[in-house]
C-alpha cells in the first residue's frame, strides 16, 4: 500500500474509530476462518476504504460574490471580475438595481437588461443576480451565504460609501467573509462620462437612421449636413497598458487545424450590449471567433476626430473579455484583404445590420469586396439596435444631470488618488 493510501486509511480510523474497530475484528475472524477452511480470498462485501478518501479529500468549490452597477461597462469592470474569479472557483455577480443606483449615485446610463447582458457576456462570470442591493445588508448577506452558498464577498480597494458616509461592505468585513482586490487604474464609469461630455459640448442630436454604405440600418451622427457634430475633446486616458494585462484577458489558444474561423471587425468603441449580442451571433456560426479591432486613426478618419472614445488597447481588452471571443487582431485593417483571409484561415466574414454611419464613408471602396467575391461574406441580423453614438446621446441629452453627478464622483476619485497606497495584486 502506498503512502497516500495509508494516509487515507488512518484518516478513516481517526474519523470512524468504532466502524474501523468492527472492520478489523471482522477481518481477523475471517482471516482465521478462511485459513482454517482453505478459502483464498476475502468476501466482496467488505467496504471500499476509498469512500473515506472521497468524502474527506474532495475539495469544496469556493463560491465568491462581487456586485456593482456595471454602468458603461469597461475593461476595469472586467478586470475586477477576473481578479474576483481568481479568489474562488465560481463567481456570482450581483447587478445593482436602477432604483438603488439612483438613490446612491444618480441615474444610470444603461438599463438593467443592458447591464445584465454585458455582465453575463464576460468569460469569468458563472452566475448573475439581478436587482442586487447597493449595500450588503444583514438580510442580503444571509441570503448570499444560505441560498447562494457564497463563501466570500469581494470588492475593490477603492472605498464604496453610502450617502451617510458608512461603508457599504461593513457587515461582510465584520463577518470575516470579505476579500479585497486591486482597482484597475486609468478608467471608471465617471471617467468615460467625462470623456463623452468633454467631446460633445455642442452636439445636437440627429436621431434618424440612414442607409450605411457598409450595412443596412445604422445611425448617422457625423454627417456634415446634420445640425451639429461632436467637438474634439481634450480628455486624456490615463490607462497604462502592459503586455501582462493582455495575456490575462486572452484565451491563449488558437483555432484547431480543421476549425471554422469566423471573422468580424469594427471599432467596438464604448463596449455595449449590442456588441455582446452580435459577437454571440457570430460565434454561433463557427468554431473560432476572430475579431478585428480598428486602429484609433482609422476610427477617427471614418467617424470624426472625436472618436474613438476609448483607445485601441482599451477597446481590445473589452472585446477580449467577452466570452464569445477567441482572439482579436489589434489594429485590424479597414479592408478585409485576401492576405488577411489566408493568414488567419478565415472561413466566413460577417457584419451586422446595425452600425455607425458617416458621410466620411462616401466614396470609399467596399471593405468586404474580397470576401464577397470569394463567396464567404454574410450579413447577420443585429439583435439590438444600440450603437456607441446612441449610448453617448443618452448622456448628452441629460448632460446637466451627469455633469452634476460627475462633479461629485470626480471629487471622491481625487481623494482616492491623493490617499492611494500600493495594494498587492493584479
Amino acid at each position: 500500500m502506498d503512502l497516500e493510501s495509508t494516509g487515507r486509511v488512518w484518516d478513516g480510523v481517526y474519523h470512524y474509530p468504532h466502524l474501523f474497530g468492527g472492520i478489523m475484528l471482522t477481518c481477523a475472524l475471517l482471516g482465521f476462518s478462511t485459513s482454517y477452511f482453505g478459502i483464498q480470498s476475502l468476501p466482496y462485501f467488505l467496504p471500499d476504504l476509498r469512500i473515506f478518501h472521497k468524502k474527506y479529500y474532495e475539495k469544496k468549490r469556493v463560491r465568491v460574490y462581487m456586485d456593482g452597477c456595471f454602468d458603461l461597462m469597461h475593461y476595469g469592470h472586467a478586470n475586477a471580475l477576473r481578479q474576483a474569479k481568481a479568489l474562488g472557483d465560481e463567481l456570482v455577480v450581483g447587478v445593482v438595481s436602477d432604483e438603488e443606483i439612483i438613490a446612491n449615485k444618480g441615474p444610470p446610463v444603461l438599463s438593467m437588461q443592458e447591464r445584465l447582458t454585458l455582465v453575463s457576456g464576460l468569460k469569468w462570470v458563472d452566475e448573475v443576480i439581478a436587482n442586487a442591493p447597493y449595500e450588503i445588508t444583514e438580510e442580503f448577506m444571509h441570503r448570499l451565504f444560505n441560498e447562494h452558498n457564497i463563501d466570500y464577498i469581494i470588492h475593490g480597494d477603492d472605498p464604496c460609501l453610502l450617502p451617510d458616509g458608512t461603508d457599504a461592505y461593513a457587515l461582510a468585513k465584520k463577518a470575516g467573509r470579505y476579500k479585497q482586490i486591486k482597482r484597475t487604474e486609468g478608467v471608471s464609469s465617471t471617467d468615460i462620462v467625462g470623456r463623452i461630455l468633454s467631446s460633445d459640448k455642442d452636439i445636437k442630436v440627429n436621431k434618424e437612421f440612414s442607409e450605411s454604405p457598409r450595412s443596412g440600418k445604422s445611425e448617422n451622427l457625423n454627417d456634415s449636413q446634420s445640425t451639429g457634430s461632436l467637438a474634439k475633446g481634450g480628455h486624456v486616458s490615463h490607462f497604462l497598458p502592459t503586455s501582462r494585462r493582455i495575456v490575462q484577458f486572452s484565451n491563449g489558444k488558437g483555432p484547431g487545424p480543421n476549425a471554422r474561423v469566423v471573422y468580424i471587425d469594427g471599432a467596438f468603441d464604448l463596449f455595449h450590449a449590442g456588441h455582446v449580442e452580435i459577437l454571440k451571433s457570430a460565434r454561433q456560426l463557427g468554431d473560432f471567433l476572430l475579431v478585428g479591432i480598428y486602429a484609433d486613426h482609422t476610427v477617427s478618419e471614418l467617424r470624426g476626430t472625436q472618436f474613438p472614445l476609448m483607445n485601441l488597447l482599451e477597446r481590445s481588452l473589452s472585446v477580449l473579455a467577452c466570452r464569445y471571443v477567441d482572439d482579436v487582431i489589434i489594429g485590424a485593417p479597414w479592408e478585409v484583404t485576401k492576405d488577411v483571409i489566408a493568414t488567419f484561415n478565415i472561413s466566413l466574414v460577417v457584419h451586422g445590420t446595425t452600425s455607425e454611419s458617416s458621410s466620411l464613408l462616401n466614396g470609399t471602396s467596399d471593405p468586404y469586396a474580397v470576401p464577397k467575391n470569394m463567396g464567404i461574406f454574410r450579413m447577420i441580423e443585429s439583435p439590438k439596435d444600440i450603437t456607441t453614438s446612441s449610448v453617448a446621446r443618452r448622456i448628452i441629452a441629460n448632460h446637466k444631470i451627469y455633469k452634476k453627478r460627475n462633479a461629485k464622483k470626480e471629487a471622491s476619485e481625487k481623494k482616492y488618488y491623493a490617499e492611494k497606497k500600493y495594494v498587492n495584486g493584479d
